[in-house]
């Protein structure tokens, strides 16, 4: 039983953070000998970002690691790698322009310094010699820039395995191998397991994890929801500590009563720079349009390419009856669109602006006396009203925005586009990281919206909040729509999450 064996690495009460976001969130969890670990959770949970400071890439805001019993804190991943804890990156982690063997003793190249001068042939030797070792079919003289990607990922492989790590991390790796290249990867770690060593796989694959891991430590918005040894192993169980969310009570609307055939907005075949690809989508009057999917499904990527924000590289936004192009927010706002960001704090308020600097920016052509001049006394009661009708919390609305609650902010945010008459809103999860009462409030707000046939496009990460309140909901994975459920059909979460994962 894994509770037996020796602890090697234990992790207390780790917290990172990158500015106002919060990565890890008193984060504690321990890796034994001769045990492969995975650890799961969706895009954006905190799994690379732990790993990132187990192998000295980063360091933690917070909290403490153990190591062999040592306290464990790394200034570099070459001195991770010396003390035998190597991790192999989800990103390309090979440089483009030297050869292999170069790329295999990075930052080692005193190894085969002779005086000033370094005896390439000599490395190229020590690197030939790993790579038919692991049964690696690469030439190590050859440059990078001519090998696949998953010749790269067997590169970065052997690399890691020069070290004889103790604790090998696999951040995502198996994405970029061919079966072939997998189960060389699945060989190498279990050699490692059986020899007492410990292995930390990252990947989304649960089938994966089933069949290759002793044990599963699951992450979820930086916090550890809990570890499954091998014989709690379950997939349904897997699936919701990783995706599900717990929204207590009834805040939902109840009803169906459909919506109207005309389309308000369309995404016609849009590209974008990143995520899209030939991407179609139609919004309709009175229509609350679900998108859901893990983190970085590309969901986010529609909200902003719909309001003009991502530039499209090909197809097009458009928007009303007379089909106008949106290609900007500035088009978008002129149209009737609002749109609220899922990183409200940096893209959908003005921190250091005041309550009434932000609900009346969008509100020029409402609050006009006469040509370019505004109106101070229309202005003052349309923040007024936005202010009563939302029952937003401040003592004057002249304070800044951060000083007021998460849910307070969000109101502001709502307020400015209500104010603006938008019948169009894209809300990328409107209710993240407010309390239960004002997700209760934002629910019936967005039910009367639609009630009075404006569109909405919600794009969320809780399922409960997509079933709750769609009328359609659109599973994405990878970019693309892979799924469609109608309010009428009683979707389930479960329903949800096979076409996620």
């Amino acid at each position: 039983m894994a509770e037996n064996k020796e602890v090697l690495l234990e992790v207390h009460d780790m917290v990172k953070t990158f500015g106002v976001t919060v990565a890890l969130n008193h984060v504690d969890f321990v890796v034994k000998r001769g045990e492969i670990r995975g650890l799961i959770g969706e895009n954006g949970s905190g799994k690379s970002t732990v790993s990132s400071i187990i192998s000295g890439m980063q360091k933690p805001t917070a909290g403490t690691m153990t190591y062999k019993g040592e306290p464990w804190a790394p200034g570099s991943t070459l001195e991770a790698q010396g003390k035998g804890i190597c991790m192999i990156v989800q990103e390309a982690g090979t440089i483009q322009g030297i050869p292999v063997a170069d790329n295999i003793f990075l930052g080692h190249e005193k190894m085969f310094t002779t005086g000033l001068i370094v005896n390439h042939g000599k490395m190229v030797k020590e690197a030939q010699k790993l790579l038919d070792r692991l049964g690696i079919d690469i030439d190590a003289s050859v440059r990078t820039e001519r090998l696949s990607m998953q010749q790269c990922k067997l590169v970065e492989i052997a690399k890691g395995m020069y070290w004889d790590p103790e604790i090998f991390i696999v951040d995502e790796t198996t994405t970029a191998l061919s079966q072939s290249g997998r189960m060389l990867l699945y060989r190498l770690m279990h050699e490692l397991r059986d020899n007492g060593k410990a292995v930390l796989f990252i990947s989304h694959d649960l089938e994966e994890l089933i069949e290759q891991c002793d044990a599963v430590t699951v992450l979820r918005d930086g916090k550890i929801i809990g570890s499954l040894d091998k014989e709690e192993f379950d997939p349904d169980l897997m699936k919701k500590m990783m995706v599900g969310r717990e929204i207590k009570g009834d805040y939902y609307r109840s009803d169906y009563d459909g919506y109207s055939d005309e389309v308000v907005l369309k995404a016609d075949c849009i590209t974008t720079r990143h995520d899209l690809m030939c991407f179609d989508l139609e919004l309709h009057k009175g229509e609350i349009l679900g998108i859901g999917g893990l983190s970085e499904c590309g969901m986010h990527t529609v909200g902003k390419a719909l309001f003009g924000a991502e530039k499209i590289l090909d197809g097009q936004v458009t928007v009303g009856s007379q089909k106008t192009v949106v290609k900007d927010p500035e088009t978008a706002i002129r149209n009737s669109i609002g749109y609220t960001s899922k990183d409200r704090d940096r893209e959908s308020v003005g921190l250091s602006g005041t309550i009434h600097e932000n609900i009346a920016s969008t509100g020029y052509h409402a609050n006009r006396l006469f040509g370019p001049i505004i109106s101070f006394r229309k202005e003052k009661e349309y923040v007024g009203r936005e202010i009563r009708d939302l029952s937003l919390k401040c003592a004057s609305p002249y304070h800044t925005v951060n000083t007021l609650s998460g849910g307070n902010k969000q109101k502001v945010v709502f307020g400015k586009w209500i104010g603006a008459d938008s019948q169009i809103l894209i809300l990328d999860c409107p209710t993240r990281g407010i309390d239960i009462g004002v997700k209760a409030a934002m629910y019936q707000l967005i039910y009367k919206f639609k009630k009075e046939g404006r569109s909405i496009l919600l794009i969320s990460e809780e399922l409960q909040e997509l079933i709750g309140m769609s009328d359609r909901i659109l599973i994405m994975k990878d970019g693309r729509i892979v799924h469609e459920a109608m309010r009428k059909d009683n979707p389930t979460e479960n329903d949800m999450i096979e076409h996620m994962i």
